[in-house]
């Protein structure tokens, strides 16, 4: 199994652009106030370390084909590691399974420098920094839209976007309106499971949140989880000899 480095993809420099200006991203006072008090504060656990407090930038494959959408840092996993799902529950369900799916190189994302890699694949988030009780103000999640936009556009090999909750899903069709993909919402329902083939040939995939209170609960299991990122594979594979009809977004 192959796993790219970064000196295999030429679309690395604008990558990091756009994350350096995650990073820097102060559009969001609530949230940038929120996350410095939260790594000031920390947590017993990690009371030995230095939380990354900051917004938080996208983590993959640059030449990923498959985007996992989530809703923001949680406070006490991305927002102190500085990599999506990484140090959390959310991650400790997640990433196994996309090891299993031969999408990730180990099964336990424990920090940035713990060797982790994926293939295929790329993790972002509609709101970059931590919320107060996971729930980003409406305008929080605008202010971050345009950092989305700004990976979809260098990660222009997507082919099938996997959003994980309603916000996610939400917050892809506000992405997809404001490129006139699509005209209207109304025709794409969330549910866990939901399919449908976007207008410019990208294959929307539907997913109950991976967060404790719907793993802990049975509301999602590791089976259905899975089921998910087998129908994104099977898509790759059955598109995988068409050559697609215009740009991806």
């Amino acid at each position: 199994m192959r796993f790219e480095t970064r000196a295999q993809c030429p679309s690395l420099p604008v990558l990091d652009q756009v994350a350096e200006k995650i990073v820097g991203c102060t559009l969001c006072p609530r949230l940038i106030e929120y996350c410095r008090g939260i790594g000031q504060t920390r947590r017993r656990k990690y009371r030995d370390q230095q939380y990354w407090s900051k917004p938080v930038p996208g983590f993959g494959d640059p030449n990923a084909r498959i985007l996992i959408l989530g809703l923001a840092p949680g406070a006490h996993g991305a927002n102190r590691t500085g990599r999506p799902f990484t140090g959390d529950d959310s991650g400790n369900f997640m990433y196994p399974v996309l090891f299993d799916l031969g999408l990730a190189s180990k099964p336990d994302a424990i920090d940035r420098s713990d060797g982790m890699t994926l293939r295929k694949l790329w993790i972002s988030s509609v709101v970059r920094c931590a919320p107060p009780g996971d729930k980003p103000a409406p305008q929080e999640i605008r202010n971050c839209s345009s950092h989305l936009a700004a990976e979809l556009a260098a990660l222009s090999g997507i082919q099938v976007v996997v959003c994980l909750g309603r916000i996610a899903w939400d917050g892809y069709l506000a992405h997809l309106l404001g490129q006139g993909v699509i005209q209207r919402r109304a025709e794409f329902v969330f549910r866990h499971g939901a399919e449908y083939l976007l207008p410019n040939g990208v294959k929307l995939l539907g997913s109950y949140h991976p967060s404790r209170r719907n793993t802990n609960t049975g509301r999602l299991d590791r089976p259905m989880f899975a089921r998910i990122f087998a129908r994104a594979l099977e898509f790759l594979e059955e598109t995988k000899a068409k050559k697609p009809s215009q740009k991806n977004i």
